[in-house]
């Protein structure tokens, strides 16, 4: 099993709010067949990452514009589903009015590369919010729900602090320690290394 990082630059919008960002894309695959992890940004070089390979899926991990947007255009060139949890349609249909994505929900699981991604549904940063596991290879993909320094932002419509700690204690601080946190956005992390500034999380409220 492989795991690439592509990295794509553009905007994030909601609430009337528009911020630059760079966006963390994760192919997880073997050199036959591959699964996208967030749209992000620039189909482009997405697909030259992909190269000749079977995408299976174009998993979406939140509905959030700067993680859908270049789905629709990936779909159309790989042939591949796009899967979001139902909870973010409503973020989804902003973006994507004309198009419906399959759904993705809690303990699903999905085959690439000889390996099974495990849908874990994370609410807090969005409603639908999901990281995918990855046991045998000891990663864990959370999009925005949790970061190198904590979780992911909550002060915005359709998110929730007190959601997105419980999603954090009661779904991945329960992985084992040494286990790879690769994000959303940022550098990667450990869930010991996170799990460690559980409290101070809780302390400041955000």
């Amino acid at each position: 099993m492989t795991i690439e990082r592509v990295v794509t630059s553009g905007t994030f919008s909601l609430d009337g709010g528009t911020w630059e960002v760079d966006n963390n894309v994760w192919l997880i695959g073997d050199e036959s067949e591959v699964l996208i992890v967030d749209a992000a940004h620039d189909p482009a070089p997405i697909l030259a990452a992909v190269g000749d390979r079977q995408v299976v899926a174009i998993v979406c991990t939140h509905g959030h514009d700067d993680h859908i947007g270049a789905a629709g255009e990936l779909a159309d060139s790989t042939g591949a589903p796009i899967l979001l949890h139902p909870a973010d349609s409503m973020l989804w249909d902003v973006v994507h009015p004309d198009r419906t994505p399959s759904q993705v929900a809690d303990g699903d699981v999905l085959e690439v590369g000889g390996v099974e991604a495990v849908v874990i549904h994370t609410p807090g940063h969005s409603p639908g919010g999901i990281c995918l596991y990855i046991a045998n290879a000891g990663v864990v993909l959370t999009g925005d729900t949790l970061f190198n320094g904590g979780p992911g932002a909550t002060g915005r419509s359709f998110s929730d602090f007190p959601t997105i700690l419980a999603s954090i204690r009661e779904r991945l601080l329960t992985l084992p320690p040494s286990t790879r946190v690769l994000t959303g956005h940022g550098d990667e992390t450990t869930i010991g290394g996170e799990a460690a500034g559980y409290d101070d999380w809780v302390s400041r409220g955000h």
